[in-house]
């Protein structure tokens, strides 16, 4: 899998409790459960805990970092934050009463995943520090085969809830190899850089960018931002929460669950600007502009950081101290093209050379390419990556690829938002996770795998509602889109409807096979119909 080069090891994460990584010998027999999970971020880890609570506990999660969290584990940046209100990032069966301010720091959000996952006990369900190195279906075993480096073991069901911001993207520059200072992902930030007086780069403007260059602006030397796109960028409304709150949240009942509520309906009332009526956004641009008007007074400046497509094409962004950073003395904002990186400096290509001693590297994410897609393989040894290769990224309800069955993703293809948490979406999947299990169980069913036909009609009917949004309207390029031009990341609707089609599993919409003890039923199942 890609990773960023840098010139000394990034940091290691402190190991908790019960959280040692576990080897198996080669000689050593795959070991069975019934469902493997990929993954322990918000998304695997709160399908490890539904799994419990439903009391099945014949499951196993698989995590190649050292404990859980995720990308919230691997982002440990200066300024790492949420962009999502803090009552609303957290599982609905867990609701935090100590969050400290009403946008939470990466410290805070990792903590909590560690205390959810302490206080469930579900540390001896993991392997940490196991990476999946394949994973493929045995057609005649009904089963899903996984290497790791932890061993090897066999599955009914495997669920990937492997987070679409977890691989990162590095940029294609000439000679980026040959540079001999520091040089790092915002992703995998080697703590052991001293950055302090140095003349560093900062390669990106995006959401991890935003929040980079502000942290780090008052301690280096110099510092050049490179901006290939300038982002929107609104106020970002973030206060402390005071003691006397936090009180409230967690001895008044039913407190920070009106609070939650409220910042839920607050957020699903973008959707009416992003997928119905993008004219609704310009309101939201407005209040942008201003925002570049009133912190950034040089007209030049302002002109460079002022985008030229419409607000919410792209993620939207909020930072209070985003503009003032780049209007510092030492701080340079540099448009020009990246021509190539030379052993100690960066030119661009009208031929500018600026030396600088780290470069740090915020370009963002394989997305609609991760490397993670390759492992996956059907029983004729496709990978996931090749058929989406030739189609795009495609899954019924974002969940089911036809051709390997018995997987399920949480948080798969357009199942990401723009204007609300992916929490939410999570539990969405997990929901339909949980159903299918039960109808595999009710009816002694093998396997399942979603019909073509099933698969076809539900990414035509996104792919014809995606036109309608500001996402292909708003004349920009984004991360959103695949290299067929499609916008396979999002869910161009309200998420409580995401909600509502996820929450039971619909065999109808598969192919089915039954477990040899179950005689008594047709090995397959046979729709009278596809649902819309």
């Amino acid at each position: 899998m890609t990773q960023a080069p840098t010139r000394r090891p990034a940091a290691k994460q402190a190991r908790q409790p019960n959280q040692q990584p576990t080897s198996a010998p080669e000689s050593a027999p795959r070991r069975h459960v019934g469902v493997l999970i990929v993954g322990s971020g918000f998304a695997g880890l709160g399908a490890a805990i539904r799994l419990s609570q439903d009391g099945r506990d014949d499951y196993l999660v698989v995590e190649r970092g050292s404990e859980v969290g995720g990308t919230w584990r691997d982002n440990t940046y200066p300024g790492a934050a949420c962009d999502v209100p803090s009552h609303l990032y957290s599982y609905s069966f867990e609701l935090n009463p100590r969050w400290s301010r009403s946008f939470s720091p990466q410290s805070e959000i990792q903590d909590y995943l560690r205390g959810v996952a302490a206080k469930y006990n579900i540390g001896d369900k993991h392997l940490f520090n196991t990476e999946v190195t394949l994973a493929r279906w045995d057609a005649a075993a009904n089963r899903w085969l996984v290497d790791t480096t932890g061993g090897e073991f066999s599955a009914d069901v495997l669920v990937s809830a492997v987070g679409a911001l977890c691989e990162p993207a590095l940029p294609d520059i000439k000679g980026i190899e040959s540079f001999q200072g520091e040089v790092f992902h915002s992703a995998r930030w080697n703590h052991d850089a001293d950055l302090a007086g140095k003349r560093v780069a900062v390669i990106g403007t995006g959401a991890s960018a935003i929040q980079i260059v502000p942290a780090i602006a008052d301690r280096v030397g110099h510092l050049d931002v490179y901006q290939r796109t300038a982002p929107w960028i609104m106020p970002r409304h973030d206060r402390d929460y005071p003691r006397a709150e936090r009180l409230i949240y967690k001895y008044v009942p039913g407190a920070q669950r009106l609070a939650r509520e409220a910042i839920y309906w607050g957020r699903e009332s973008f959707v009416l600007g992003f997928a119905f009526q993008p004219k609704i956004l310009l309101a939201a641009q407005r209040m942008a502009t201003k925002h570049i008007a009133k912190q950034i007074s040089d007209p030049q400046l302002r002109a460079r950081v002022t985008p030229d497509w419409q607000i919410g094409c792209k993620r939207i962004l909020i930072s209070n101290d985003w503009y003032p950073a780049l209007q510092k003395e030492h701080v340079d904002l540099v448009t020009d093209g990246i021509a190539e990186v030379r052993p100690n400096a960066i030119v661009t290509r009208d031929g500018t050379v600026r030396e600088v001693d780290a470069i740090v590297v915020a370009t963002g994410f394989h997305v609609t390419d991760s490397p993670t897609y390759e492992l996956i393989h059907d029983a004729g040894g496709r990978s996931l990556a090749s058929l989406w290769s030739v189609r795009g990224m495609q899954a019924y309800k974002g969940a089911t690829v036809s051709g390997f069955p018995n997987m399920m993703f949480v948080i798969g293809p357009n199942t990401g938002l723009g204007h609300s948490s992916m929490v939410y979406m999570a539990e969405s999947h997990i929901n339909y996770v949980l159903s299918a299990l039960d109808e595999l169980r009710r009816h002694g069913i093998a396997t399942f795998d979603v019909r073509d036909e099933a698969l076809r009609e539900y990414n035509a009917g996104l792919q014809s509602r995606m036109k309608q949004t500001i996402w292909t309207k708003g004349g920009c390029a984004s991360w959103y889109l695949d290299a067929h031009g499609n916008n396979t990341t999002l869910w161009p609707s309200f998420t409580f409807t995401f909600r509502a089609m996820t929450r039971r599993f619909d065999l109808a919409a598969y192919r089915t096979t039954a477990k040899a003890d179950r005689a008594d039923r047709p090995l397959e199942t046979v729709a009278e119909g596809v649902p819309a």
